[in-house]
């Protein structure tokens, strides 16, 4: 088994919390997490990718990390969390280089957009759970697809103070059930860094500051990429995700996992961890 390094990474003027692991000269491979996570969701994956030789870097992005938690709502836009991978990246090594990215979740949401807005610097490209946000909005426009009410729960979060009471309300019932499957360490790691001061709403704030407009710039994605999707997934539908491929214009590869929820970095670490390697080694 690979080891696990606790790491502390200045970037862009800000320090973000990381774990990394494999060979210090390693491929370089940067790993977003999603909301309501951090980078422990990705454990699994920087074993297989440390283990396999890869300098895997998992890091607490903006809001998450205590001293990456602008107060300014405006600091978590589209822009600011692209400039924070980039700016990691540079501090890792890969300064004006090409790196490997994979995101989940939002960090795939963020993933797309780098990709897209940055070719040059995007050697292949890994997303879990998050079409391509032109996908995303064609199935919520399709009155076939159920996506626009799979996404309903977003009005909520964008609902400054309502949203920080709701989800930490009695014990943070509300996260707890969306965590349903998790491991409970994972899930009590999840919710001390939610409640250290101003961390939820740093979270939250990536809905509110993020307009769907902007996500729209990433357009056609040239690197080659891998898109892996729970086919249980309760937020995004079969039809987003299977209009993702149309968004893409290098080597492209779609996995479904026929059982796996939302929590695929966790839940399909074994498929997803087969999945990445094989991805990194053909690109």
């Amino acid at each position: 088994m690979a080891v696990i390094e606790s790491v502390r990474i200045q970037a862009g003027g800000l320090a973000f919390r990381a774990r990394a692991a494999g060979p210090a000269d390693g491929r370089l491979v940067v790993l977003l997490h999603g909301f309501p996570q951090t980078s422990a969701e990705w454990l699994a994956q920087l074993d297989a990718l440390g283990d396999a030789g890869f300098r895997a870097v998992a890091f607490d992005q903006r809001g998450y990390s205590p001293g990456a938690r602008p107060a300014e709502e405006s600091a978590y836009d589209r822009d600011a969390l692209v400039g924070d991978v980039l700016a990691v990246a540079d501090a890792l090594g890969a300064a004006g280089a090409g790196f490997d990215l994979v995101g989940h979740d939002w960090g795939g949401a963020i993933a797309w957009q780098v990709a897209g807005l940055h070719p040059a610097r995007v050697r292949s490209l890994g997303v879990v759970s998050t079409p391509h946000p032109d996908a995303m909005s064609a199935a919520a426009r399709d009155g076939r697809s159920d996506q626009r009410e799979r996404s309903s729960y977003m009005d909520l979060f964008r609902t400054r103070g309502t949203a920080e009471e709701t989800l930490l309300a009695d014990d943070a019932a509300y996260l707890r059930a969306a965590y349903q499957g998790l491991p409970e360490a994972s899930v009590a790691e999840y919710l001390d860094v939610l409640r250290e001061p101003g961390a939820l709403t740093g979270a939250l704030n990536w809905y509110r500051a993020i307009t769907p407009k902007s996500l729209h710039d990433a357009g056609r994605i040239a690197a080659p990429t891998l898109y892996v999707w729970g086919a249980d997934d309760a937020a995004l539908s079969r039809a987003a995700a299977e209009r993702t491929a149309e968004h893409v214009a290098g080597p492209y590869r779609f996995v479904a996992l026929p059982g796996v929820g939302h929590w695929v970095p966790e839940q399909g670490a074994d498929a997803l961890n087969t999945a990445l390697l094989e991805h990194l080694a053909a690109h």
